[in-house]
C-alpha cells in the first residue's frame, strides 16, 4: 500500500470520481439535499464547487493540487450547518469511499480529516 493518501484515493482521477459521487449522494440525502439540489440548475457553479473540492482533497491528501479557494470558515460562515447535517455529509463521504472500494485505513484517514474540520464548517 502506498503511504500517500492521495495515491490510495486514486490520485487526481480517483478523487474526481469520488467528488462526483459524493455530490450526487449529497443531492439524494434527505438531510442535506436542499443545500445541494440548486446546483443542478447552475452547472457552472457546480463545476466550480467540484473543482475546488477536488483541489482541496488533492492537496489535503498529499497530492500536487493547490487549493486556491476560500478558507473553510469563510466558505461556510452564515450557512448554519447543523451537527446533523455535518454528520449526514460525512456519512455520504464514507459510503462513497466504500462503494469505490477504498481500503479501510484510507477510509479511517478520510474520516479523521473530515471530522477534524467540523469546527471550521458546522454551526458558523
Amino acid at each position: 500500500m502506498s503511504d500517500a493518501l492521495y495515491d490510495r484515493l486514486g490520485k487526481s482521477a480517483g478523487i474526481s470520481a469520488l467528488v462526483d459521487d459524493i455530490i450526487e449522494a449529497h443531492m439524494s440525502n434527505p438531510v442535506i439535499k436542499a443545500r445541494f439540489l440548486p446546483y443542478r440548475d447552475k452547472p457552472e457553479e457546480l463545476a466550480s464547487a467540484k473543482r475546488h473540492l477536488c483541489d482541496f482533497l488533492g492537496m489535503g491528501s498529499g497530492g500536487p493540487e493547490q487549493y486556491a479557494g476560500r478558507s473553510m470558515p469563510d466558505t461556510h460562515r452564515g450557512m448554519n450547518i447543523s451537527d446533523q447535517e455535518y454528520m449526514a455529509a460525512i456519512d455520504d463521504i464514507m459510503t462513497t469511499l466504500d462503494r469505490h472500494k477504498i481500503d479501510e485505513q484510507s477510509r479511517k484517514d478520510v474520516l479523521a480529516i473530515t471530522y477534524s474540520l467540523k469546527g471550521e464548517i458546522a454551526n458558523l
